[in-house]
């Protein structure tokens, strides 16, 4: 899901979204603030007092909350849209408790609405301005997905860190070795991963970034972390079968570049698509 808070720019209004319960809600202060950065609270309010705002509204909250005051909701609608018709986001939520629109109080407080609702307030303030409000929410949920599928091929090496450093355990460490000393080995051999790989040893990159914090696989593309995954199995057979390890680094940096051309091969060819 999306980060608890965080802020797009559409046509230089910056328009907070919170996550909640995997939902998104995105402010509509903001979004008001578009058309009349003095007067957002007026033009809300006036969007409310639309007729098709409330049956909008309502049925959104008949579709998702079942706790939703569906009595309240059709005396709201039956005189909304008349010339004295006034309602506010807050009378609404504590009159109909709607789970769709939400008060906010604190340092990002206003008036927030899910995702749905927000794009219709979009649409009725400006066609224009909901169109880069999507693309720009869209753009937002690519990223994230990114980032998800980025965390999940980590853990996926990670995992297979295990397996190697298992093989290790079983095949390069010798029982009488110190806690020490056999850090040097399990060290020593994913360094024998990080050359075929990336070319460079642990401690030369933190050499080379000592303002990074972490280590160089915490920095590799989703690509680097497939290949990794591969590698470190790969390094466990090779282990459990005796290879040298300098025939294993040989093997692994040629594997580790055939798979690197052909992931990049897909990459391209879905850009493309």
């Amino acid at each position: 899901m999306m980060a608890k808070n965080l802020k797009m720019n559409v046509k230089g209004t910056e328009i907070l979204v919170y996550t909640q319960k995997a939902d998104e809600y995105i402010s509509l202060t903001d979004i008001a603030r578009y058309r009349d950065a003095e007067r957002s609270d007026y033009i809300l309010q006036n969007w409310m007092r639309n007729r098709s705002t409330i049956e909008f509204i309502g049925l959104w909250e008949i579709f998702n909350n079942p706790d939703f005051n569906s009595i309240e909701f059709d005396g709201i609608k039956s005189i909304s849209g008349s010339n004295s018709f006034t309602l506010t986001p807050k009378r609404w939520i504590e009159t109909t408790n709607a789970k769709g629109i939400v008060s906010k109080t604190g340092r990002y407080g206003g008036t927030f609405a899910h995702r749905d609702i927000a794009f219709e307030f979009a649409s009725w303030l400006s066609a224009e301005f909901k169109f880069y409000l999507i693309k720009e929410f869209q753009r937002l949920k690519e990223e994230e997905q990114k980032q998800l599928g980025w965390s999940a091929k980590r853990e996926l090496a990670k995992i297979n860190y295990h397996i190697h450093t298992d093989a290790i355990k079983q095949n390069l460490v010798p029982k009488e070795l110190t806690p020490a000393e056999t850090s040097i080995v399990y060290a020593n051999e994913a360094d024998v991963l990080n050359m075929a790989l990336f070319g460079i040893t642990a401690k030369q990159w933190r050499e080379a970034n000592p303002e990074l914090k972490g280590n160089i696989r915490d920095y590799a593309t989703i690509n680097e972390l497939i290949c990794l995954s591969n590698l470190e199995n790969l390094n466990a057979v090779f282990i459990n079968e005796k290879n040298p390890q300098e025939e294993r680094l040989v093997k692994l940096n040629q594997i580790a570049i055939h798979q690197m051309k052909v992931l990049i091969g897909i990459e391209h060819r879905r850009l493309l698509i």
